[in-house]
């Protein structure tokens, strides 16, 4: 059986992303990406660590998608205000 992610390691989850090279960010109110193609066919490896760390996230969808929202703010990508380092 599958790891299920907990909703308190989505910070870590997001962190552990971003750490790989990839600019996970939201899409709207329900999705979420990883990063651009190139990005992920780069970090491939670590993301598959990263997915046996974490386990299945699906049921998180919702709550990653919210996290990335509250540290991004309108006038700055997340990667640039400091929230998540």
């Amino acid at each position: 059986m599958m790891r299920m992610m907990k909703p308190s390691e989505s910070p870590s989850f997001v962190d552990d992303v971003i750490k790989a090279g990839c600019d996970i960010c939201a899409i709207g109110h329900e999705k979420y990406v990883l990063g651009d193609i190139e990005e992920m066919d780069a970090a491939a490896d670590e993301l598959d660590r990263i997915d046996a760390r974490y386990g299945d996230r699906d049921h998180l969808k919702l709550a990653i998608v919210g996290f990335l929202r509250s540290v991004d703010s309108p006038a700055t990508h997340w990667s640039e205000n400091g929230k998540i380092h």
